[in-house]
């Protein structure tokens, strides 16, 4: 494991590149895990620092997999063997493009109301990440850079795969770099620590650089403090009661969506989530319909306006709460289980996992097909209607997915250690799926 965070990395990958201390350099970090690295590398070389902003195309399937990236100025780069071995369609391009090019602008947004472009025209950039496995998101930025007038393009990682290092030689002067293992997967796995950046650490990094460059900044990637809090979330014209959990040292949030007749107080919802906090997950419970809602029986089957709701939550969580670059799953129980495979469906790879406990899948057969997030059908053997439900809706299901028996279950898992069961279930199943390194998935398990 070479590093210990993206801090000592950025020290390391400074005195890779101390030969540019007498060159005219501006310091360009990839958000957002590539500026608690680049502040490093600014300090050390008393550069100013700035950002480029990317993003990367992941494959619909397969989101962690690039197949390309856009970034500021319409540059857009395309992993041609990529889109070919992923049978990637013209319109599942575009559609990727799209959604990624809306979130590159509500990033470029916040960012420069307060921090303007740093000038770079005949200047050397270098344009610092975290890593590189496909080099997509650094070959966009160079190519930014070269747009804007730099005079030379520098891209300075600590680690990436040899194939990619080598590729960007193609749109670099220089490429340099700390670490280049044999057997490379992800970048992540050359990190003790590799928690997510979020838009306040990048923000932070960027004023101290701005004002106070010589200060001790200690760990940027430091998550917020633990928290548990009654929330409102605005979901089209109406407010809904929640409670968000946030553990120290988060791996990722789980979304509940409640089914008929229960809220964000069920009991059973609350002991799986209280599960998944010792196992370092946060949790939003909240509650799907008004209370004058819930009495009204139509409302309760209204699949289509509760995966509605369920989007503006998750929307909430990356606009308003920080979660933008964290893993976020759903776990639907009974109709909840319906809306957050439908909701899944819709916003593609923005959910990494999916849990129905005693769900019916059934309500969303239309949308299963269109379900990317890997997922975990859990009924209880004693249930054997919906058991039979979940069988059918299993075979629509293209994505990666699980259907689990648990021994002596009713519906409401009411038996004794039936519950039990389907938490650690679910529990093992966003451990295994929500994008993370393996030595955190492997921290967490050991607390």
């Amino acid at each position: 494991m070479p590093f210990t965070d993206r801090t000592q990395a950025g020290r390391r990958l400074a005195e890779a590149l101390a030969g540019l201390r007498d060159e005219d350099v501006v310091v360009l970090g990839l958000p957002r895990g590539g500026v608690p690295v680049a502040f490093e590398v600014a300090v050390a070389l008393d550069a100013p620092l700035d950002v480029i902003v990317v993003r990367k195309l992941g494959v619909p399937f397969q989101p962690e997999l690039a197949m390309g990236a856009v970034g500021e100025g319409d540059v857009r780069v395309v992993d041609d063997e990529v889109v070919r071995r992923a049978q990637i369609t013209a319109e599942e391009l575009a559609g990727a493009e799209a959604t990624e090019r809306a979130e590159l602008e509500r990033r470029l947004f916040r960012i420069r109301r307060d921090h303007p472009l740093v000038p770079i025209e005949g200047r050397t950039a270098v344009v610092v990440d975290d890593g590189v496995a496909t080099g997509s998101t650094a070959r966009t930025a160079c190519l930014v850079a070269r747009e804007r007038g730099a005079a030379r393009v520098v891209v300075a990682v600590p680690v990436g795969a040899a194939p990619a290092l080598d590729a960007l030689k193609e749109v670099a002067d220089e490429v340099v770099f700390v670490e280049s293992p044999r057997g490379f997967r992800a970048v992540g796995e050359w990190y003790a620590d590799f928690r997510q950046v979020d838009d306040g650490q990048v923000m932070e990094l960027l004023d101290r650089a701005a004002n106070h460059p010589d200060d001790p900044v200690g760990d940027p990637a430091d998550p917020p403090a633990p928290r548990d809090e009654a929330v409102e979330i605005r979901a089209g014209a109406v407010m809904l009661n929640g409670q968000l959990t946030v553990p120290d040292r988060p791996v990722g949030l789980v979304v509940f969506a409640h089914g008929s007749g229960s809220s964000r107080h069920s009991p059973r919802n609350r002991h799986v989530a209280q599960v998944l906090n010792e196992a370092g997950l946060g949790t939003l419970l909240f509650d799907l319909l008004t209370a004058r809602e819930e009495w009204e029986r139509p409302m309760v089957f209204d699949i289509r306006r509760m995966a509605a709701r369920l989007v503006d939550a998750t929307w909430w969580l990356r606009a308003e709460q920080g979660w933008d670059d964290f893993p976020i799953g759903y776990f639907g129980a009974s109709t909840g289980a319906a809306a957050a495979l439908r909701a899944a469906a819709q916003l593609g790879h923005d959910v990494s996992a999916v849990v129905s406990r005693g769900g019916r899948p059934d309500l969303a057969a239309d949308w299963m097909h269109e379900v990317r997030a890997p997922t975990l059908l859990l009924v209880g053997s004693e249930d054997p209607c919906v058991l039979d439900l979940n069988r059918r809706a299993q075979r629509r299901l293209r994505c990666e997915n699980e259907l689990s028996v648990v021994p002596g279950a009713t519906h409401l898992f009411e038996e004794p250690g039936t519950l039990d069961q389907a938490a650690v279930l679910a529990r093992d199943w966003f451990l295994g799926h929500l994008p993370q390194s393996t030595t955190t998935q492997h921290a967490v398990l050991q607390t």
